[in-house]
């Protein structure tokens, strides 16, 4: 691993790769993160990865285990649940107010990442949809004009997101019905709309919670708790 970014250190770009490959569903819930073989995929040494997987655990991405070393987080159904509910919440929010305060730039970003995503959908492209997903719901927080809220929103996003990136490779016609949402909120977020778009979010929130609760909860529960 040669490419750190502007002002990063090899940890903390081994932590950014490795987030983000658990978002896209890389890794399963509970699957266990050896530190040697990161180290060698990344051709680093052990110390950046075991570093970058502490902080991970700081955000509750991973959890450790004593003896079992790190894995990625598992949580009880109900504990998922209530970040579903509270990212929910959350989400509503920055749609408002992404609505009424975002910049025309801004607004037509998220028009084109959404056109990218109704052709990954007719190309059946679960993988290229996910990460649209991710990006839609970012230029959203980034929208809101609220480093705070969007902090907020990013943290709970990135805890869910194991959970949330597998449900459009095993959920029948989650990605076609997750675009019909997606499709509700930008006419609200286009005609500044901040009720509509509140309105379209919490409900593409709770229809994803399903999703994930339904197909999950089984697997989910028992289980170690990373709330």
């Amino acid at each position: 691993m040669t490419d750190k970014g502007p002002g990063k250190t090899l940890s903390q770009t081994v932590a950014d790769q490795l987030a983000e490959e658990i978002v896209r569903g890389r890794f399963q819930p509970g699957e266990r993160l050896d530190e040697q073989s990161i180290a060698t995929r990344f051709n680093v040494s052990r110390s950046p990865v075991r570093d970058a997987l502490r902080q991970l655990a700081s955000t509750r991405l991973v959890e450790y285990l004593p003896r079992r070393g790190f894995s990625v987080a598992v949580m009880a159904e109900s504990d998922l649940d209530g970040l579903f509910e509270a990212s929910g919440e959350v989400e509503a929010l920055c749609a408002k107010l992404c609505a009424l305060r975002a910049a025309p730039s801004d607004r037509k970003r998220i028009e084109f990442i959404h056109q990218q995503a109704t052709d990954a959908v007719a190309r059946g492209d679960a993988q290229a949809y996910a990460a649209l997903n991710e990006e839609f719901h970012a230029l959203i927080y980034a929208g809101a004009r609220n480093k705070t809220l969007q902090e907020i929103a990013l943290g709970l996003r990135q805890r869910l997101a194991p959970f949330r990136a597998q449900g459009f490779f095993v959920a029948e016609n989650r990605l076609q019905h997750s675009h019909v949402e997606h499709e509700a909120l930008v006419k609200a977020l286009l005609e500044h709309d901040g009720d509509a778009a509140a309105l379209a979010m919490h409900s593409h929130a709770a229809n994803s919670a399903m999703n994930v609760l339904q197909h999950f909860g089984r697997e989910l529960h028992p289980s170690v708790s990373a709330a």
